[in-house]
């Protein structure tokens, strides 16, 4: 093994054990500069979000930027920081399982954000279906001996999915425990916004969750709840391009 392979199989390990113990805090970059910001505040890890970083590069979120340029984008924010790095991957970009490692190892990150939304066809990717690719994936970095942290995006609350609301929480834990048994390390029911629900999937599911603050999730609430990984998206992004926009309007006028 490389000394290259070494440090990103350490740094798998210890992005998986960051799971097991305080509630760890992702604020999401888009950019190499954000990156290092983020690593420089102290966080234990970078995670790219993929909205911000589409949106940087002039593509619409949910796969519609070539691959290779979201690739190379998280590229630069791994090069930028010694922490480490977790790739929101979409739905994977149609790649099969060897591919979609090595390209995720060749820019240096050690974990990933997959998502069971199916951006061609609409709606869902049929769970089972998509357990099996989540399993390859596994098999995959386990053939390449660095342990990646899958991060396993279940889209169930979203609009997206076309669930039924009385539904989607029932099959956002049916979904969660066939990814985790697949190899998943961690769930991210994306979209919860009520306390009891977050709650009740951190009860039924049996490995770490992902979760969102929102209007009645703040950090404390979700660290009550149980909740293992927080993560904030493309709001930082946002948030940037708003101050922006504020002052170059300032300065126009």
């Amino acid at each position: 093994m490389s000394t290259d392979a070494t440090v990103l199989k350490v740094r798998a390990e210890l992005l998986r054990d960051l799971h097991r113990g305080a509630m760890l805090v992702l604020p999401n970059a888009w950019d190499a500069a954000s990156a290092a910001i983020v690593a420089e505040a102290g966080f234990p890890v970078v995670a790219t979000a993929s909205a911000a970083i589409s949106a940087m590069l002039g593509y619409p979120d949910g796969e519609g930027a070539p691959w290779q340029e979201m690739f190379a984008a998280a590229g630069r924010i791994a090069r930028a920081v010694s922490v480490p790095v977790t790739v929101d991957a979409e739905a994977g970009y149609g790649m099969q399982p060897r591919e979609l490692v090595d390209r995720l190892l060749d820019i240096g990150a050690v974990g990933c954000n997959l998502e069971d939304t199916d951006h061609r066809a609409g709606g869902l990717v049929d769970a089972e279906t998509h357990a099996q690719w989540l399993a390859g994936v596994r098999s995959a970095a386990d053939d390449a001996g660095v342990p990646i942290v899958i991060n396993a995006r279940v889209d169930a609350f979203l609009p997206v999915a076309g669930i039924p609301e009385a539904e989607r929480l029932a099959e956002a834990v049916r979904r969660g425990r066939r990814y985790l048994d697949a190899g998943a390390d961690c769930v991210y029911p994306i979209g919860v916004r009520e306390k009891h629900d977050i709650a009740a999937l951190v009860s039924e599911l049996p490995g770490p969750v992902n979760g969102n603050t929102g209007e009645f999730l703040d950090l404390a609430t979700l660290r009550e709840a149980g909740v293992a990984r927080v993560s904030y998206g493309p709001r930082f992004y946002r948030a940037a391009l708003a101050d922006l926009k504020v002052a170059v309007q300032h300065l126009r006028s």
